[in-house]
């Protein structure tokens, strides 16, 4: 059975790195499917970056807006599929003026669908800090909780990453897997 896999934390919590772990612990074809778009000379550094440290583990692909068709796309040549991250996926369809409700759902249906590849979805917590002084970063805050409870509905396992340290939210306590891949 494929479980897909819901991984939240703040900032620099540890999640991407516990992601990938969970992704070539579980895995022999992984896919790294990227969402950030390296718009200026700082997010080009962090992209040249994170696909130094990933190197050839991960084949990459990347995708800003058009999500479940690219998951579709990648789990005819891939057992898993690690989304990085949902987060940046939402601000791209914002930025784009798109529905991001119709395209949660969107994904949520094609997850469901999805039992080729197992998906693991990375995104950022939000909610934990203090309302925002402005209504976009308040729409930004509440369509990325309204998103992450969709999926964490959708998803077999949810976990939340503080501090490296992963603690299970819904199903199954993550197997043991190395201790440190990277997190840039």
């Amino acid at each position: 059975m494929t479980r897909h896999v819901l991984v939240l934390g703040g900032a620099r919590s540890g999640k991407t790195g516990f992601a990938e772990r969970l992704a070539l612990h579980g895995g022999v074809k992984p896919a790294y499917l990227a969402t950030a778009e390296a718009l200026d000379g700082e997010m080009r550094d962090r992209v040249a970056s994170h696909k130094a440290v990933r190197g050839e583990r991960f084949a990459t692909i990347e995708e800003p807006l058009k999500l479940p068709d690219a998951l579709i796309r990648a789990s005819k040549d891939h057992d898993v599929i690690l989304v990085d991250c949902l987060t940046l996926w939402i601000t791209n369809l914002l930025l784009a003026n798109e529905d991001v409700s119709s395209a949660v759902s969107e994904l949520g249906a094609t997850l469901i669908q999805l039992k080729r590849a197992k998906v693991i979805l990375v995104s950022n917590e939000v909610g934990l800090g203090i309302v925002p002084d402005n209504a976009m970063a308040r729409t930004f805050r509440d369509l990325a909780g309204a998103a992450h409870q969709r999926l964490a509905e959708i998803c077999d396992d949810v976990y939340f990453v503080v501090a490296g340290l992963p603690m299970t939210l819904k199903g199954e306590p993550p197997e043991q897997t190395p201790t440190h891949i990277h997190e840039a």
